[in-house]
């Protein structure tokens, strides 16, 4: 089970956030980057994948709502594809 550990520290803008996802996930080179794309790749995965996000507040920090929303279809794609768990690590532990 191939395993990506996503940091918020490294998703600063839109732009680069979706730059970060397509590397990091290794998704392909018509991947849209917007929320849509994101969800369309995420929803129909079909290797089994753990994503872990760290640094949650940080990519609320610098996207406010966006980032939320970000999160929101992780955690949507998770619950509708079974290759895929989402987890948000929190760094108080």
């Amino acid at each position: 089970m191939m395993k990506v550990i996503l940091d918020g520290k490294d998703m600063n803008s839109r732009e680069m956030t979706h730059t970060y996802l397509k590397r990091k996930l290794k998704l392909s080179g018509y991947f849209g980057a917007n929320l849509d794309a994101l969800w369309d790749v995420l929803s129909t995965y079909s290797q089994p994948i753990v994503i872990e996000l760290e640094n949650q507040e940080k990519l609320i920090e610098s996207l406010g709502d966006y980032g939320k929303s970000i999160i929101q279809v992780f955690e949507d794609a998770e619950e509708e594809n079974g290759n895929i768990i989402f987890r948000v690590i929190d760094e108080s532990n």
